[in-house]
């Protein structure tokens, strides 16, 4: 079984769609998926922060092609994605909050929730009311979710994933690994993504 890695932040519709889509390929290929919550600032500020340039002095043809490209997708995968007025969001904190819900097997579900909450019901996951309901919704306690955010453990793992993507040669989100060395970067790459697990378990 090839071990299928994405690597992700929540604060990306591109994500958002990549997320979605590799449910059918791992089903279809049979491998192994490795959810791995990452703070795609960091990655930025550490090797990527062209991305701010180009978000300061946007193109415009370039920008209205990339809400098009953008909703082309989403209809395409059969997902509402809108705009949220808070863009970028300060994502710590529920980037955090997945590696507490997989402690409990429910970073999938976590993951989803908060991917809906901003790019469909363009809510700020920035803000602790917003993420309490997401936390509810897939049933973990709201009180025992916003301590253990907070804990040292769950700050240093974000930390350690993150520059670990960094060292493994990714530069953004979302990315993907197959078979650990197999770098794919956007979620318009899922269909390399298929290939190469097809290859893989020939």
């Amino acid at each position: 079984m090839t071990e299928l890695e994405l690597f992700f932040d929540c604060g990306s519709p591109w994500t958002y769609l990549a997320f979605e889509g590799v449910g059918p390929i791992v089903r279809e290929t049979g491998a192994s998926l490795v959810l791995r919550p990452i703070l795609v600032g960091g990655v930025f500020n550490a090797i990527n922060e062209s991305v701010y340039e180009a978000r300061a002095r946007p193109v415009p043809a370039k920008w209205a092609y990339h809400q098009k490209d953008l909703a082309d997708w989403a209809r395409f995968r059969g997902l509402e994605i809108g705009w949220p007025d808070v863009f970028p969001v300060r994502s710590v904190l529920a980037m955090r909050g997945c590696l507490v819900a997989e402690e409990s097997g429910l970073l999938e579900p976590f993951a989803r929730r908060v991917f809906e909450a901003y790019w469909r019901d363009l809510e700020d996951i920035s803000q602790p009311s917003v993420l309490e309901r997401v936390v509810s919704d897939v049933g973990l306690d709201p009180g025992a979710f916003f301590d253990r955010v907070e804990a040292s453990e769950i700050k240093d793992r974000l930390r350690r994933n993150t520059q670990e993507l960094i060292d493994r040669g990714g530069f953004g989100s979302p990315t993907l690994f197959v078979g650990h060395e197999d770098l794919y970067f956007g979620q318009d790459r899922l269909e390399l993504v298929r290939h190469a697990l097809l290859e893989a378990a020939r």
